[in-house]
């Protein structure tokens, strides 16, 4: 992957993997791995679990051990420590919604694909002059949404975007015409209310239905 050169070859780009990348937020532990299976079930074989529960790293751990054919990443790493603790739970890869200089390098010295956030063209200058192509963009709606990202693909071409915030299914395709985004971000895959009732066949539906996206 593009993203570092310590990078797996078996995983050529957390970008291509799938069109919407699941952003899920785990409260029971012991919903994880139904969420992860649903998901499979759905035709999209990845994930990004975030960090913002007590029990996320946990959850991580459980579909790593359990959902082998899912894609389980980290997301919300906000600090140097918790690209480490991901990476020790399992998570294959790692997504931040922002890039500083001791953040990128933490991700780095994991040695697993990641996707630091960036929300300006700085930003992202900043990030390509690491050596790192493809980033998250965020928040995607808040910072301009599709027009913006459109506006760059030009003069910044090197790099390349999961953009996320905002994103529904009615906008996301127009995301995902452009060249320079390699898929989205989506959290209305795992709605709360579905994940409380434990309503995985929705899910499954709603990871379907975005599969059939691209």
């Amino acid at each position: 992957m593009s993203s570092t050169p310590e990078s797996s070859p078996a995983l050529s780009s957390v970008l291509d993997v799938v069109p919407v990348m699941p952003v899920v937020v785990v409260k029971r532990v012991e919903d994880a791995v139904p969420i992860a299976r649903a998901l499979v079930a759905g035709g999209l074989p990845a994930i990004e679990l975030t960090l913002r529960t007590p029990v996320a790293l946990d959850a991580i751990a459980a579909i790593a051990a359990e959902v082998p054919e899912i894609l389980v990443g980290a997301g919300t790493i906000v600090t140097p420590g918790q690209a480490k603790e991901a990476a020790d739970a399992g998570a294959r890869f790692l997504v931040s919604p922002g890039a500083t200089p001791t953040l990128l390098a933490a991700m780095a010295g994991t040695g697993l694909p990641f996707l630091p956030g960036t929300s300006t063209v700085s930003e992202a200058l900043a990030v390509l002059e690491t050596g790192v192509t493809e980033m998250k963009f965020f928040p995607a709606e808040a910072s301009g949404g599709a027009a913006y990202l459109s506006s760059i693909a030009s003069p910044v071409p090197a790099a390349r975007f999961c953009p996320t915030g905002g994103i529904t299914a009615a906008t996301a395709p127009s995301y995902l015409a452009l060249p320079n985004v390699g898929c989205v971000g989506g959290s209305w895959l795992t709605p709360a209310a579905l994940v409380d009732s434990g309503d995985w066949a929705a899910i499954e539906t709603l990871a379907r239905e975005a599969a059939a996206l691209r």
